[in-house]
């Protein structure tokens, strides 16, 4: 019996085991108050506050770990879970000092020659979202990499290097620089590359390239990472994102994998000019959003008229579970850009790829 696929199994009698074994002594420990103690104790010592919300999440993270000296996990599993973890918090750190400006993640081969039109185009449209303000993180390598950083420049670009043994050394641009990060994992990177964007831009590439365009629009359909545009940009006479979009219609949508409105969750741009628009028409109005219980909270740059609101009620009602749009203010719970509109809704918590069609309609709206 594989132990790790089965929860519990019974005996003969009729007397339930479970797998993992007999309590480990050190068990106990979590839920002794003197302990416990010791472990707030030392969040205050460096400098933490224990009775906040975030100090409970840091015991949380120092009881997880100290539980696995009774877990007996292999020295692999202890590896993965200490390296990922040091690798989130330096990639944390470096992007904390820059808060500030937006940034797009952008994907792309590492085999893309200078003189291909998808590098000349890349180098276009990383320049112009450079110009706009915005900052550039790719995998740090040749090709898409390299010409993403190209046009911001080293001050303004993000290198997420990944150890590989045919890639030993970032590209000439972000090379040596301090936004340059490296990672052993591909998950802790690729959290990376979504979590700290606030949009995507994806040109034509292998495997890698479409498993990093697949992840994002499969985060963001189920409504587990942050709404955001994304763009799929090529160099002009190439047809590799027609060709894309035709098996996701034929084989995903017709096959009945996907649903309609989830089209509406990327765009296909034919220069680096239409891309660069569709990017910051996305943040035209729409600020940013986030959920309170199952309430959407939607920020938003200035008012919208309130029949402009009763007209998006109409329009959207099958995301509405109770209720309608309302256009408010920011609530008791909320502590960033209090100063913004909100739209707020209660959710149905699906059919991501009409919220993604709502922000548009929002981004149409007039100021009030």
């Amino acid at each position: 019996m594989n132990k790790r696929a089965v929860a519990h199994h019974h005996d003969p009698e009729g007397k339930t085991h479970e797998p993992f074994g007999p309590e480990h002594p050190s068990r106990k420990l979590f839920r002794d108050d003197a302990f416990m103690s010791k472990v707030d104790a030392l969040i205050n010592e460096v400098g933490g506050a224990s009775e906040t919300y975030e100090g409970k999440l840091i015991r949380d993270l120092l009881t997880t770990s100290l539980k696995l000296v009774g877990d007996g996990r292999d020295t692999g599993e202890l590896k993965l879970l200490a390296y990922s973890l040091k690798e989130m918090r330096h990639a944390y750190r470096v992007f904390a000092q820059y808060p500030d400006a937006k940034k797009i993640s952008i994907f792309g081969s590492a085999r893309t020659a200078p003189e291909h039109t998808d590098y000349t185009t890349a180098v276009e449209f990383s320049r112009t979202m450079g110009e706009r303000g915005w900052e550039a993180i790719t995998g740090a390598g040749d090709g898409i990499m390299k010409a993403g950083h190209e046009g911001p420049g080293r001050e303004a670009s993000f290198g997420l290097a990944i150890n590989l043994p045919f890639e030993t050394s970032a590209n000439t641009i972000i090379e040596g620089d301090s936004k340059l990060i490296n990672f052993k994992y591909f998950f802790t990177r690729k959290l990376m590359f979504v979590s700290q964007a606030d949009a995507v831009a994806v040109f034509p590439g292998g495997f890698g390239t479409a498993d990093e365009a697949f992840e994002v629009l499969t985060l963001i359909q189920t409504g587990k990472a942050a709404m955001m545009p994304i763009v799929l940009v090529e160099g002009e006479g190439n047809g590799y994102w027609e060709i894309w979009e035709q098996y996701v219609r034929d084989a995903c949508l017709e096959g009945g994998f996907i649903s309609p409105e989830d089209l509406n969750l990327f765009h296909i741009a034919h220069s680096a000019e239409e891309a660069a628009d569709y990017v910051d028409r996305f943040y035209r109005n729409y600020h940013s959003s986030r959920y309170i219980k199952d309430d959407l909270i939607i920020r938003i740059n200035h008012r919208i008229k309130d029949e402009d609101v009763k007209e998006l009620s109409k329009e959207f009602a099958v995301l509405i579970k109770s209720g309608e749009i309302v256009q408010q203010g920011a609530r008791e719970e909320e502590k960033v850009f209090l100063d913004l509109p909100r739209l707020v809704f209660t959710h149905t918590k699906y059919k991501f790829g009409l919220v993604r069609k709502l922000i548009d309609r929002i981004n149409d709206c007039d100021p009030a």
